[in-house]
This record gives structure tokens, sequence and C-alpha cells, in this order.
């Protein structure tokens, strides 16, 4: 049996298949986890998601910024951006049974010394912490009063964790935290606007691994969102966003011997 982690989809169904392809997946021997972002800008999310939930006996796919975004999108709280390529997902006949299961995916996925995220985390969270609050905004979304989250999800404040958070606010920070984060102003605050690589970083800010003595550092930590990044495989995190929306590859990690295999993509004619 081998585990395979692959980083963001978005939509881009050639390139899964492809990559499955090439990995000789067999759904009854291996296991297939992905970092998040399942949809959106790439040419077919419709198929991507329609084929996570065929698989998910053998399928763990946490939840990214653009699955999120689908789901606000879908209850009306926000309209589609001019880049989105979800309407045919909210136009599909199974939209409600996508939906559904889309809302029930977990934030974060903790197994031995690994834990898969799409994005990052705030420097006071330790493994254990990290589950607590993914578990919160897990059960926020599968609720009866999921609603309530997602029409008061999008925001970027507050910006800095602290135990005394409640309510809504609190569960912004939480999602934001796993599903937007990539570099930490020096108090430790996310920080949203610079989304270039490590070349191009303002010096006032830190990218959310090497913040120091972050308390997460003792996990394995498997994470997307940040194409600019690229593939990055250290001991202690694993950055599998390469960019295939953008022409670049769509990129899997095998857990057992941590080696990574990769397939060319071309771009989205939507980007």
């Amino acid at each position: 049996m081998s585990t395979y982690v692959v980083g963001d989809i978005q939509g881009c169904n050639e390139a899964l298949i492809t990559l499955l392809a090439a990995l000789k997946f067999n759904r009854a021997r291996d296991r297939l986890w992905i970092t998040g972002d399942l949809v959106n800008r790439g040419e077919d999310s419709l198929a991507v998601l329609r084929w996570c939930m065929a698989h998910d006996d053998c399928l763990v796919a946490v939840l990214g910024n653009h699955d999120l975004h689908l789901l606000a999108v879908a209850e009306g709280f926000v309209p589609a951006h001019r880049k989105d390529t979800l309407e045919m997902i909210l136009q599909a006949p199974d939209r409600g049974a996508l939906l559904q299961w889309l809302r029930h995916r977990p934030m974060l996925h903790r197994e031995g010394a690994w834990l898969m995220l799409h994005a990052g985390l705030p420097p006071e969270w330790d493994a254990d912490a990290a589950q607590l609050h993914a578990n919160e905004l897990e059960r926020a979304l599968r609720g009866p009063d999921f609603r309530a989250f997602l029409k008061d999800m999008y925001g970027n404040e507050p910006r800095r964790w602290s135990p005394l958070l409640a309510g809504q606010e609190r569960l912004r920070f939480i999602a934001n935290a796993l599903t937007r984060t990539r570099y930490l102003h020096l108090d430790g605050s996310l920080e949203y606007q610079h989304k270039l690589g490590l070349d191009t970083a303002p010096e006032d800010l830190v990218p959310w691994f090497d913040f120091p003595n972050r308390l997460s550092c003792d996990a394995r930590i498997l994470f997307g969102h940040w194409s600019t990044l690229g593939l990055l495989v250290r001991e202690d995190v694993v950055a599998l966003d390469t960019g295939c929306l953008w022409g670049g590859a769509l990129t899997a990690f095998r857990l057992e011997d941590e080696q990574c295999f990769q397939v060319r993509c071309r771009a989205s004619r939507q980007t």
C-alpha cells in the first residue's frame, strides 16, 4: 500500500487523471491525500469533485480557501469572482450531493507524525491545538447552522490568535489560518497581501513555517496553497502546490519513501 499526497488540483482534472495513471494508483491498495483547493480556476472542477466523491473510500481531502469559497457562493453569500470556474458545479444535477460531501471534509488531517492542512498555522498552535481548532471549524461547517459561518467567513480580522476569541471571529481566524496563511508579521499576526516567493519577501515578513519557536515544529506538515513557493521538501514541512493551474506541475509525495512524482500541466484557459 502507498499513500500519495497531492498538491492543489483547482479543477485541473486532466492533470489529476494523468498523474494517477503514472502512479498506477489502485483504490483497493493505495490511499490519496489532497492538500485542499480541489476546485476553481481550472477547467473541470465538476469532474474533480465527482471523482473525489466517488473515491471517498480511499481519499482524504482537506478544505482549502477555494473550496470554502464554493460553499459560500453556492449559498448566495458572495458573488462568483470573474475568474471563478464554479458554474458547472452550481448547475449540476448532483450539486446538492457534491456540496454536502465537500462540506463534510476535514480542515486538517493528522496521522502519525504527519499533519496535512491547506495553508499554514499560527505560531501559537502546536499540533494538538491545531487539531482541536480544526475540529471546531468542522463542527460549524457540518452542523445545522453552517450558513451562519459561511455568511460571515470573509474578512481579514482578527489577525492574531487569542484563546479569548469567540463566536464568528474565532471561526474566521481559524479558517484564515488554515486556508490562507503564507507569511506572518514579526509579531505573529497573519499577513494576506504578499503572495510571491521567498526571494521577494519584505524584511518584516516571515514564512509561517520559519517563524521562531513556532509550537508546531514537532509535526511534519504537508501543505499547499503557495504556488510561488513551489516544491519544498524539508524535515519539518513539505510544500506541494507546484502551480498546476498556471502551467506548472501537479505533484504527488509518497509518504512511505518520501519520493516525489510530477506531471506537467497546461495552463488553464481561465487564467
